[in-house]
């Protein structure tokens, strides 16, 4: 059974029931105070016309300008109430509304944090975008005003009507009467509009896709020329949003419209009919007039409705993106067991492991290695073979279909997250640095690490030399993705990131393959001294870098086929030797 995004949005906001039910209270307060002055008005008539006989002369108070005196009194009160309610609510609910569009942003965020990559990898960056930002903020926009809205003129609906009820029972139809077929257009409304808003935010998110995909891959497209390419296809994106809220607006528009002219019955029959009862003395003046002022009270409040139904509809779209969000299922299970860094040795072991990727062929098959603690091994093959899925598994950013990884004994699965991660420092072929400084981004191995211990895990990594003549040193900004940067630059920074976090794991993903000759001395100079005392593996396409390894495993179509020292493997005709043969013209 679906359930209604407004249960969703009510069952995630229990948290906030008390500051929502004081946000209730005083819309519906200040609505109430909002409607005592045409009563006021319709008692001063009687006042005038009925003089010591009206409703107030009843209660005690004789003289016509203590009735009239009384009646001031009211009306300021009245009034102050009114504008204190009206204070309360306003700021009541767009706080929560603040606080609601905070949490549920943090919540979303986190959550996708703690989604497997495969979920990544099959949506865009700028649709995820546009739920975190665009869908929340649809809902804020909801708190700020719709909610406070559908209140009111549901309290303007029970008071008003209660009230013709009982002052004109002969008359009150007239008022009455507009109001269901106004509700069951509304909802009739509701219903239509509520899947073209549907598509609405499935345009948006289309949109900022595109947009995001653009905007960081800008060098490709200056390249290729393509720029005209891009904007005709923003253009059409753009177009598709475009229409589908034109769709939305045309619907929306005549909700009004045609509200107006079953507003106009109601409000004409009660002059009409009204009118006729108060000149042949069944309804008194006062009360005639109280019904006018309330009929306008009761039934242009709901020419309002269709734009409060517009943002509730687009709230409850993006409510609905949200809460499948939230609802997606962590396929990756954290783990219960607590393995201190300190206490890590560094021995792994990969026990008949075989994965596939969704709906693809296994990328590896029946694998079987060990790592012994403070090892180096390499891992080597074509371009495919599956060497990057191994980090990937033993990572956990990817779950293994079978068999087990271990981790000084332990399978990982059973591993805390946070603790199986923390052991490990990843240095990969495509460094990703953030918006920020150079210190930064070395200081993202070790958020606590100091300047004196940022400039050492620098230097270690031959990078501070280069560091010391940017504009700003360490305080220099890298830009998106470092690209203020070379990629030497940017991978001599990683590799401090890893040094800082001091892991007793590290993993080497192709370091070395996109950089020159001399940065990948100066790599090699500063991997040969963070290698020391801690289990290291290594991906490369160049053997060169890897020629020093204490075991060497070489990799095709996900399987194991050769294995050993270089030395041992350049000593069989296999794989290893013709690629080492390709690559250096040197005859095995």
């Amino acid at each position: 059974m679906t359930v209604h995004p407004l249960q969703r949005l009510l069952a995630y906001g229990r948290d906030y029931r008390v500051r929502i039910g004081q946000a209730i209270a005083c819309s519906i307060l200040n609505k109430l105070f909002d409607l005592a002055p045409p009563a006021l008005i319709g008692a001063a008539v009687d006042v005038v016309v009925r003089q010591e006989d009206s409703l107030i002369a009843q209660l005690g108070v004789r003289d016509i300008f203590s009735q009239l005196v009384v009646l001031a009194i009211l009306t300021f009160v009245t009034w102050g109430l009114e504008s204190l309610f009206q204070y309360a609510y306003d700021r009541l609910w767009r706080n929560l509304a603040q606080t609601f569009e905070h949490d549920l942003r943090l919540d979303a965020y986190n959550h996708l944090q703690n989604l497997e990559m495969a979920y990544f990898e099959e949506r865009s960056t700028g649709g995820l975008m546009s739920i975190l930002s665009d869908d929340i903020n649809q809902l804020e926009r909801f708190l700020d005003v719709g909610a406070n809205d559908i209140l009111q003129v549901s309290t303007t609906v029970v008071v008003v009507g209660a009230t013709f009820i009982v002052l004109a029972p002969s008359v009150s139809w007239a008022a009455i009467v507009p109001i269901p077929v106004i509700v069951v257009g509304s909802i009739a409304f509701q219903r239509t509009l509520a899947p073209r808003y549907a598509e609405v935010r499935e345009k948006v998110s289309l949109l900022n896709g595109q947009l995001a995909n653009n905007l960081s891959g800008m060098a490709t497209v200056k390249s290729f020329t393509a720029e005209a390419y891009e904007a005709k296809r923003i253009e059409r994106y753009s177009n598709d949003y475009r229409q589908s809220n034109g769709r939305a607006i045309a619907l929306s528009a005549a909700f009004v419209p045609l509200i107006r002219f079953v507003i106009l019955v109601g409000f004409t029959g009660i002059l009409l009919f009204g009118g006729m009862a108060a000149v042949e003395g069944t309804l008194a003046v006062g009360t005639y007039s109280l019904l006018v002022f309330l009929t306008q009270r009761l039934l242009w409040p709901l020419t309002r409705l269709g734009q409060t139904l517009d943002l509730y509809q687009r709230a409850m779209a993006s409510v609905t993106r949200v809460m499948n969000l939230l609802d997606t299922e962590i396929a990756i299970h954290p783990g219960d067991r607590p393995l201190p860094v300190e206490s890590v040795k560094g021995e792994i072991e990969f026990k008949d492991v075989t994965f596939a990727y969704r709906d693809r062929a296994p990328v590896v098959e029946n694998l079987s290695f060990q790592v012994r603690a403070g090892q180096t091994i390499a891992i080597v093959g074509a371009t495919g073979s599956g060497k990057s899925t191994l980090v990937k598994l033993l990572l956990r950013l990817y779950e293994v279909r079978s068999g087990r990884i271990t981790l000084d004994g332990i399978d990982i699965q059973d591993l805390q997250l946070q603790d199986l991660r923390r052991a490990i420092a990843l240095v990969s072929q495509d460094v990703f640095l953030f918006h920020g400084t150079v210190a930064e981004n070395i200081a993202y191995g070790n958020f606590d690490a100091n300047r004196d211990q940022i400039v050492a895990a620098a230097t270690i990594a031959e990078a501070h030399e280069f560091v010391s003549k940017l504009p700003q040193g360490y305080d220099t900004i890298v830009g998106e993705r470092g690209q203020k940067l070379s990629g030497g630059q940017r991978q001599r920074i990683a590799i401090a990131r890893a040094i800082i976090k001091d892991p007793p794991i590290l993993i080497l993903d192709e370091a070395t393959s996109a950089v020159d000759n001399e940065t990948e001395a100066a790599i090699a100079r500063s991997l040969d001294r963070i290698v020391q005392n801690r289990t290291t593996i290594a991906i490369a396409h160049r053997l060169s870098t890897i020629r020093h390894a204490d075991r060497i495993y070489v990799m095709e179509r996900g399987r194991l086929v050769e294995w050993g020292t270089h030395d041992e493997l350049l000593d069989r005709p296999g794989i290893y030797a013709n690629l080492w043969r390709v690559q250096t013209g040197v005859k095995v």
